[in-house]
């Protein structure tokens, strides 16, 4: 059964070391992201309801990814990988298409439908994003990257309205200098508390031939989950060039699901409203 969700539009990435001593390679370590993932919306006159502290949206932030992740059984779905690099020693570019299925709580099995272009970027690029993928997968990776308050400090910056419902949005800044934390800013759904979109750039730079890298990722809601939408990576060099690296994903169906728990709603009062209640 296929679920078609709204097209809203999110962002959460994790950076891979690529060990070649080539400069290309190094320029596209930067680029790659992994995506466990609308333009900005613009800040309204009026918001719907008073925003929540930074630490409520962060604690039901937290609880409601866990009860996703509990609820979220198996998926599967389709990814194009794609990449352009202009620099030295000339331009590469490459495509690939994925299909992917999920079984909780940590396998994912990938089938390479086809293949085009540059073979350095295939071999060296591509299936290296699959296996730093299921890397990411394993327990204590997934904790030490997860937005946590352990992980992250978060501060509230905004509360936006858009065509779908508001957002929060908190900048991010990692704790530790660990190479799957960035720094950034983040963009909450109000109702959801899921990661719609986050604009980051990586805490760690995983290359001395990199500069500079930016990343943009987006999700789609598909039923009650959020999953991964695009991801848009820019990486500078150096010596001169950049690299360009784009993941879209489509054609998702959820072929294994429970109950989304819920958020008391005392959790989701504003603090404005509870101390008149009190009172």
């Amino acid at each position: 059964m296929k679920l078609n969700g709204p097209d809203r539009r999110i962002s959460i990435t994790s950076l891979i070391r690529l060990r070649s001593g080539s400069v290309i390679l190094a320029a596209l370590a930067l680029a790659l992201t992994i995506a466990w993932q609308g333009a900005r919306a613009g800040q309204p006159a009026d918001v719907p309801r008073p925003p929540l502290t930074a630490d409520q949206v962060v604690r039901n932030l937290v609880e409601m990814n866990q009860h996703r992740l509990q609820a979220l059984r198996s998926y599967q779905g389709k990814r194009i990988y794609r990449v352009d690099y202009k620099g030295f020693p000339g331009p590469r570019s490459a495509e690939m298409v994925v299909s992917v299925k999920y079984l909780s709580p940590a396998a994912k099995e990938f089938r390479i439908q086809s293949a085009t272009g540059s073979n350095v970027i295939i071999e060296k690029v591509f299936h290296k994003l699959l296996e730093a993928e299921k890397e990411a997968l394993d327990a204590e990776t997934q904790r030490n990257s997860a937005l946590t308050l352990e992980n992250y400090r978060f501060q509230l910056v905004g509360y936006e309205s858009g065509p779908f419902g508001a957002m929060y949005v908190l900048t991010v800044e990692p704790r530790k200098n660990e190479k799957y934390l960035y720094r950034g800013r983040i963009w909450v759904d109000a109702d959801d508390f899921a990661v719609v979109r986050l604009e980051a750039e990586p805490a760690k730079n995983p290359s001395f031939w990199t500069k500079k890298a930016e990343i943009v990722q987006e999700y789609t809601k598909v039923s009650d989950f959020w999953l991964p939408a695009r991801n848009h990576s820019m990486t500078a060099v150096r010596l001169g060039g950049h690299a360009e690296l784009t993941i879209e994903y489509k054609d998702y169906e959820i072929t294994g699901a429970g109950p989304v728990g819920r958020l008391s709603p005392s959790r989701t009062t504003p603090p404005d409203e509870t101390a008149r209640i009190r009172r």
